[in-house]
C-alpha cells in the first residue's frame, strides 16, 4: 500500500513538474513569437478595389502554432459596414515562418447600391479594425486587436457644371454646350460615358452623352452638346447620369444657373 501510495506521489509530482515546465516554456515561447505587417499594396480592376496587407509570423518558439485568424472590418468614417475579410493559415509548424497576404476588397456596387454613395464625391478616410487569434501550442489561445486607417480618394471629387453657350443650329432647335468637370482621386480609371439631361419642372428639355477615359488621380474637363428646341423651356437643373467599366450612377441632380 505504502508503495502505491509512493508511486502515486511521484507520479503526481511529475505531472506538476511537467504542468509548469510546459506553461513556462509555452509563456516564453509565445513572448518571442514574431508578428507583423510589411507593405499595404492597393490595386483595381473593374468594379472591385483590392487592399492588399502582407503579413509574417515568425514562430521561433517550442510549440505549433493552429488556426491563425486574420479577420478586417472595413467601415466609413460613420461607421457603416463597407467589407469584411479573413485570411486563414491552419498551421505553423515550430521554428518556421509563414508570409501571407490579407486582402480587403471593396465593391464599387457596394458602394453606389448602399449608403455609401457620398465616398463617390469626397475623400475620406476609412477605418480599418483587426482581430487576430491563434491556438499555440494546440492548446493555448491568444487574441489581439487594433485599429488603422487607408485614405479613400473619390472617383467624382468636385463635380460641378461650368457656365452654358448657346448656339443656333436651324431656325427650329439650339445647340447647347454644357461644360463638366471632376476629378478622379481613385486607384482605378473611368472609362465610359457621361449622359447629360437637361430639365426644367421635372420635363427634360434634351439630352447629350459624351464618352471619357479619366486615369487614376486625374482631373477631367469635357463638354456635353445637347440639342433642344427653340421655343423648348429654359432648363432649371441637370440630371447626370456616369456609365463606367468601375460603376453606374445617377441621375445627379445638380441646378442650372
Amino acid at each position: 500500500m505504502k508503495q502505491a501510495i509512493r508511486a502515486l506521489s511521484v507520479a503526481t509530482t511529475a505531472l506538476w513538474i511537467l504542468i509548469v515546465l510546459f506553461s513556462v516554456t509555452s509563456i516564453y515561447s509565445a513572448l518571442k513569437l514574431g508578428f507583423g505587417f510589411e507593405r499595404t499594396e492597393v490595386s483595381a480592376s473593374d468594379d472591385v478595389l483590392t487592399v492588399s496587407m502582407s503579413f509574417f509570423v515568425d514562430n521561433v518558439g517550442f510549440y505549433d502554432i493552429s488556426n491563425l485568424n486574420v479577420t478586417t472590418d472595413l467601415n466609413n468614417h460613420d461607421g457603416t459596414l463597407i467589407s469584411n475579410s479573413t485570411t486563414l493559415v491552419p498551421l505553423i509548424s515550430r521554428g518556421s515562418r509563414v508570409e501571407r497576404a490579407h486582402n480587403i476588397s471593396i465593391s464599387m456596387d457596394d458602394i453606389v447600391t448602399g449608403d455609401l454613395t457620398d465616398l463617390l464625391f469626397q475623400d475620406s478616410v476609412l477605418d480599418i479594425a483587426m482581430y487576430v487569434s491563434l491556438k499555440y501550442a494546440h492548446a493555448i489561445p491568444l487574441q489581439l486587436s487594433f485599429n488603422t486607417t487607408i485614405p479613400w480618394g473619390a472617383p467624382l471629387a468636385n463635380l460641378s457644371i461650368g457656365e452654358i453657350t448657346t448656339i443656333d443650329i436651324d431656325p427650329a432647335h439650339l445647340q447647347k454646350t454644357v461644360p463638366i468637370s471632376f476629378e478622379n482621386h481613385s486607384f482605378f480609371a473611368l472609362n465610359g460615358t457621361v449622359r447629360l439631361e437637361l430639365v426644367d419642372r421635372d420635363q427634360s428639355v434634351g439630352a447629350g452623352t459624351v464618352n471619357i477615359s479619366v486615369p487614376p488621380m486625374t482631373p477631367c474637363s469635357t463638354q456635353v452638346e445637347v440639342v433642344v428646341r427653340r421655343n423648348a423651356a429654359v432648363p432649371t437643373k441637370a440630371r447626370i447620369y456616369f456609365e463606367t467599366a468601375a460603376f453606374s450612377f445617377g441621375p445627379v441632380v445638380m441646378p442650372l444657373g
